[in-house]
């Protein structure tokens, strides 16, 4: 079939990974075989957008009972699956799932992103004094 053929994403490092569509059970790999999946919303015949990606070493048993199949269904308007595998290393697959979050970033995903910059420090109770307008106004603050 033309549109749900194999796809290929770009991680954050560069590298671009192909992964096959999986639109039916019979579709899916066998037993054992373990990968990475990603939950996709197609937008307009060609434009993807992948709301979540993960790993499992048996891509068969995760994929038919995942817990956020349904949330990525209803809720997000998910439309295909898409496997890459068989990947049988486990350091393997945690680095390819690693640069493809960081990569797309998917909505589904809960990651948190390192900040360059740190947090800007809230103001002190002087630095609040100093621009505090009432006495410009003419009211006193009150003390508790």
């Amino acid at each position: 079939m033309f549109f749900f053929g194999a796809h290929s994403w770009r991680g954050e490092s560069g590298r671009r990974y192909r992964f096959k569509c999986v639109l039916t059970k019979a579709g899916m790999p066998p037993n054992g075989v373990g990968g990475i999946y990603i939950f996709v919303r197609r937008r307009w015949a060609f434009f993807m957008e992948p709301l979540y990606v993960g790993k499992a070493a048996d891509l068969r048993s995760r994929l038919l009972g995942h817990e956020k199949w349904g949330r990525a269904y209803w809720y997000y308007g998910a439309t295909e699956r898409y496997v890459l595998g068989p990947i049988r290393d486990e350091v393997d697959r945690r680095r390819i799932e690693e640069d493809l979050i960081l990569g797309l970033k998917p909505r589904m995903n809960d990651v948190e992103i390192p900040q360059a910059k740190a947090a800007r420090p809230r103001r002190t109770a002087a630095a609040a004094r100093l621009f505090d307008m009432s006495a410009i106004f003419g009211r006193r603050p009150q003390n508790a």
